[in-house]
């Protein structure tokens, strides 16, 4: 769950990065080893695309969801506080 605005820049990263290998991948592996690989990737992609989906469309005024920490309603707190 992305809980801030860093957190969304390292989600964004990340799954460019992912693109980025199956990109890579798709030119060097065989069919038979891209088929294996790219299933992990891209499953992974998904998840994250969704946590970045979920992330910006919740108003930042929205009460973050219950299963967050202390620590991280802390830090959203103080990023709210500086806008």
């Amino acid at each position: 769950m992305i809980r801030n605005d860093k957190e969304l820049k390292a989600s964004q990263q990340r799954i460019a990065y992912f693109q980025n290998l199956l990109l890579q991948l798709r030119v060097k592996a065989t069919p038979e080893e891209f088929s294996l690989i790219s299933t992990g990737y891209r499953t992974e992609i998904l998840k994250m695309q969704d946590e970045v989906l979920e992330y910006l469309t919740r108003h930042s005024r929205e009460p973050i969801p219950a299963n967050a920490t202390s620590t991280e309603l802390s830090d959203t707190l103080s990023n709210k506080n500086r806008t």
